[in-house]
């Protein structure tokens, strides 16, 4: 146990953090009270003094995330200003897996929260598309970048060696003969060397970003 006199005083900002950094660590379905004040060197009800109740930590860790993406800047053209924004929210996501399904689900918002929704909808606004296609452009940003992020999440762990040789296990027990286009799909495409699943995020961003462009030029909803 660390000594009273080294160890650094409670307070709020503490107990979010080491609840981010715990679940970075274990995940989010394992973070506890009693595990994170094992983690904090504290005892579990003084963390109740600072934070009244779990979901009320799981908010304050959202907001934290939140502040981490970059907001659309400014002074860009709102493609790429929103571009910007994207990009960071999936190297923020990829920094907290845990937490691409938790991004809209909570009820109770904090201010970087809020903060983050109205920058990007006044990107959006900003390039002149409709409140309906703004509503569009929204949700299928977002569901493109937290369905890519969680995605990665749970794709196994390996460094590119290791992909490689788990994804050749895979295909080679594969019937060629009944799934020829997935065997030549693993052998042709994904075991070649430079393969990595991520660089498809970006060709998909652009796809949707030049979408919406064009459905702004053209006055779509």
């Amino acid at each position: 146990m660390t000594s009273t006199a080294a160890r650094p005083p409670l307070n709020e900002d503490r107990v979010l953090n080491g609840a981010l950094a715990l679940a970075d660590r274990i995940g989010i379905e394992s973070l506890t009270i009693r595990r994170l004040a094992e983690e904090l060197d504290v005892k579990p009800m003084s963390i109740y003094h600072y934070v009244p109740s779990k979901e009320a930590i799981i908010d304050g860790m959202v907001d934290r995330v939140f502040a981490e993406i970059d907001l659309p800047p400014a002074d860009e053209a709102w493609t790429e200003a929103i571009r910007t924004r994207c990009l960071s929210a999936r190297r923020v996501l990829n920094r907290h897996p845990w937490a691409a399904p938790l991004m809209e689900s909570r009820t109770s918002p904090g201010p970087a929260n809020l903060h983050h929704h109205e920058a990007v909808l006044a990107c959006l606004r900003r390039g002149g598309l409709s409140w309906q296609l703004t509503a569009h452009a929204y949700a299928v940003l977002d569901s493109y970048i937290f369905g890519f992020a969680f995605e990665e999440a749970t794709l196994p762990s390996f460094d590119e060696e290791g992909f490689a040789e788990q994804t050749r296990q895979i295909a080679e027990g594969f019937d060629t003969t009944l799934y020829p286009t997935l065997a030549a799909f693993a052998f042709e495409h994904v075991l070649q060397p430079g393969y990595a699943f991520g660089v498809s995020f970006e060709f998909g961003l652009d796809l949707i970003i030049n979408g919406l462009a064009r459905a702004a030029a053209d006055g779509l909803d």
